[in-house]
């Protein structure tokens, strides 16, 4: 039957093929992945943790230190940042979240003045919020106990994911040999290539993405202040939080800012804040980005979009942070094996033709 079909056909059949076992294997471990997700989600959290904080466990070991006791002093630091940054964050968003509130608040009232019966909706809900609560008190009193079994949950994976880091930062120096053992003998090189090039993708991502976050959250926080915006350090951190969601946290937390200034301070401050936002945009995207993740991955926006997407629709909103540095990973992988694969050119013909 082949023969009867032309090279072009075949060769479009065989890609055909090749498309729909890769699509059915990647099915299948989605699949896997929402069924397992309790077990999944802490190891992939401890994997960006320790691709985070490798090099200081690294450094540790080399000032003399037992792997053992390094990997500990650096979960300890991971426990000190992470729950001081929570904190900070908490409690900005708690000193200033009324203001913020107001502050939106205005600018529904500001809709329904202006747009008539398509801003009127923010304020029917806010007048209409506590008849709402004392209508439907089971269903209030139902989400309250959903909602203290989602922080336990919380708790339990963040609690997991420190304790797999510490087990990976301390035999992270057995992580060839464990994927070398895992493959075919003739194929452990390769298995193990992967492996360093899918988490040098992993860790470049998550380094840059912190440092570019920490410079957004301080321009931004920075110029709020300056402008006298209320709530400048909550919109600041959320602005350090969304930052870890590329494009789209940065658009959502600097869009909140600048409705922000808009409803508080009026139209002229407003574009000032918009002003601030746009520059710090403008500055990570053509700046920060190219000179700090130049030597990870590069990413075309349109993949990361799909891919935040997709990881939105997966898992929510820790898909969207889990989404990038994962297809990070993908592309490292696949960079790999494209530099490992590429077909030779055909030699041309030797003397004259």
């Amino acid at each position: 039957m082949s023969s009867l079909l032309p090279a072009p056909v075949r060769r479009l059949a065989a890609w055909c093929i090749v498309f729909l076992l890769v699509t059915g294997v990647a099915a299948v471990l989605v699949w896997l992945i929402i069924v397992f997700k309790t077990a999944v989600t802490p190891v992939l959290l401890a994997l960006l943790g320790t691709a985070l904080l490798g090099p200081l466990h690294q450094r540790l070991v080399r000032m003399g230190l037992h792997r053992s006791l390094s990997a500990a002093l650096t979960s300890l630091v991971i426990v000190a940042v992470m729950g001081g940054a929570t904190y900070i964050v908490v409690a900005a968003l708690i000193d200033t979240g009324d203001q913020i509130l107001l502050s939106l608040r205005r600018v529904g009232q500001d809709l329904a003045t202006h747009f008539g019966a398509a801003g009127t909706s923010l304020e029917d809900l806010a007048k209409n919020a506590k008849g709402l609560l004392s209508r439907f008190g089971s269903t209030a009193a139902s989400g309250v106990i959903t909602g203290l079994s989602v922080v336990g949950e919380m708790i339990a994976t963040a609690v997991l994911a420190l304790l797999l880091i510490f087990f990976f930062l301390r035999d992270s120096h057995r992580a060839a040999d464990t994927l070398r053992s895992l493959a075919p003998r003739e194929t452990g090189d390769m298995l193990e290539a992967m492996g360093r090039r899918a988490y040098e993708a992993v860790e470049g991502f998550m380094r840059g993405t912190t440092f570019i976050a920490l410079i957004d959250a301080i321009a931004i926080t920075a110029g709020l202040l300056v402008l006298q915006v209320p709530g400048a350090v909550g919109l600041g951190a959320l602005v350090f939080v969304g930052a870890y969601i590329p494009y789209l946290g940065a658009v959502i937390s600097g869009a909140v800012a600048v409705l922000v200034a808009f409803a508080d301070r009026g139209w002229v401050i407003g574009l000032w804040a918009l002003g601030v936002v746009l520059a710090v945009q403008v500055l990570e995207g053509h700046v920060l980005q190219p000179m700090i993740q130049s030597r990870t991955v590069q990413m075309h926006p349109a993949v990361v979009m799909l891919a935040i997407t997709a990881g939105a629709s997966v898992a929510g909103i820790l898909g969207m942070l889990l989404a990038v540095p994962l297809t990070a990973a993908a592309f490292g992988v696949i960079s790999e094996l494209r530099s490992r694969y590429a077909a030779d050119p055909a030699p041309g013909p030797v003397g004259p033709a």
